[in-house]
């Protein structure tokens, strides 16, 4: 057992807070950690560069395990791309993964361990919005950022961010803005939320109700879901006996695809309309055509006719050959892009001083090209969410090749779609107040 590992973590924790409140008070403005010393001696004996370690906090288990695979792909290969020219700032960037279970118990742990144990400067992942919340409490305590790279909850940029949180994904709010109100004018305007039962479904629907309700609507009724449902036929009776023109889901992962198939066998893909506010890629590749019905919001496509997309798509089936998502999708695209912004604000900065590298990711602003989408995208200083091209989608029934699923009906850009109400829910903790450290 090393000597940092004899050190408890919770008394290590206070040691940091001691640190940090006492420096704070001695005027220097910011509240310091150092990480654990140890390991820092050792590397600075040494002529070599410390590498830089970064912790990969995906699923790769539970509800959203496939999703949590594609985004650390997309994590590794930005991480690749930097490796292959020689790092950060000189300094080669390691990775390292902990299985978040899709549980934020375990997220919270994962955190815990890669900041005090493994040293990690960075965290990045989370597809489930719960998860992500419990890792960005642990990471705000020690001031390390984190990415949210798919987390679609809009607390998580609103009454659940964090200084050191930023979020990469599209929110529920965005999605709803640009689906729902042409969807009822196509479709009707009784609607009925089918609804996963924890913050990410909540939220969601709440924003789709409150755009419903906006436009002369009405919800006819709201059914939970519990995470893990396998068998949706009684909720699929109850649309039935209530007949609704539309049925808005928030349901994900493994659970979304479970419900796709009996819709199906039920018949019920064609009438009702269906309206799914976000479709993350995993969870609908490899089901057949009828499966994937209704219109549903993404941030990004495969075949998408902007430069640098087929370079992209190629760079991917280049480095991960036989996989079984043959072409990268929207998971993908966020866990690389959170990934490959994150280490050029590094670069900018000239240091990982979190402080530093703070500004310059809430003052980040991307051109479309280097987006690859629609529109340029910026950071909301405000909310810590990335403010992006939202993409209306269908089934393809025209496909160019087999991985062609989805016909992109619509692009709105990312001032039709903010969330007005996040700047006022989300109360950023102040950079005297977040710990520093420099890794």
């Amino acid at each position: 057992m090393s000597s940092d590992d004899r050190i408890p973590s919770d008394t290590r924790r206070k040691l940091l807070k001691a640190s940090a409140w006492s420096l704070a008070a001695g005027g220097l403005g910011v509240a310091p950690f150092f990480g654990p010393w140890k390991h820092n001696r050792a590397w600075a004996q040494t002529a070599q560069k410390k590498p830089l370690v970064v912790g990969l906090t995906m699923d790769a288990s539970g509800q959203y395990a496939a999703s949590g695979g594609e985004e650390r792909l997309g994590a590794m290969m930005a991480i690749k791309e930097f490796n292959d020219k020689g790092g950060v700032l000189g300094r080669r960037i390691e990775a390292i993964h902990m299985d978040t279970e899709t549980t934020p118990a375990t997220g919270s742990r994962v955190a815990e361990r890669m900041i005090t144990r493994n040293e990690a400067a960075f965290l990045i992942g989370a597809v489930h919005s719960g998860v992500a919340n419990a890792i960005s409490q642990v990471a705000q305590k020690y001031g390390c950022i984190y990415l949210n790279s798919n987390s679609s909850s809009p607390t998580e940029s609103g009454k659940d961010c964090h200084r050191v949180k930023f979020v990469w994904d599209g929110n529920g709010t965005n999605f709803s803005q640009a689906i729902v109100k042409n969807a009822m004018k196509v479709s009707g305007k009784n609607w009925l939320l089918l609804t996963n039962d924890y913050v990410w479904g909540h939220n969601t629907s709440k924003a789709t109700r409150a755009v419903i309700e906006a436009n002369g609507g009405k919800v006819v009724d709201e059914l939970l879901v519990p995470q893990n449902t396998r068998d949706f036929a009684a909720y699929l009776l109850k649309v039935q006996q209530i007949k609704p023109d539309v049925v808005a889901t928030a349901v994900g992962g493994d659970d979304i695809k479970a419900l796709r198939q009996q819709v199906v066998q039920l018949k019920m893909n064609h009438k009702p309309a269906w309206i799914n506010n976000q479709q993350d890629w995993p969870d609908v590749y490899g089901l057949g055509p009828e499966q994937i019905f209704g219109v549903f919001g993404t941030t990004w496509y495969y075949r998408l006719d902007l430069p640098g997309v087929k370079e992209f798509v190629a760079a991917y089936q280049k480095q991960y050959p036989g996989v079984a998502i043959r072409v990268p999708g929207n998971v993908y695209y966020n866990g690389y892009m959170a990934t490959r912004e994150l280490l050029r604000a590094v670069e900018r900065a000239g240091t990982t001083n979190n402080l530093k590298v703070i500004h310059e990711l809430e003052t980040l602003k991307v051109p479309a090209r280097e987006r690859m989408q629609h529109h340029d995208a910026y950071m909301n200083p405000l909310t810590h969410h990335m403010e992006q091209t939202i993409y209306m989608a269908s089934y393809n029934d025209t496909p160019a090749e087999k991985d062609d699923l989805f016909k992109v009906l619509a692009q709105v850009a990312p001032q039709e779609v903010e969330d007005k109400d996040a700047p006022g829910a989300c109360k950023l903790e102040s950079m005297d107040l977040t710990p520093s450290y420099e890794q």
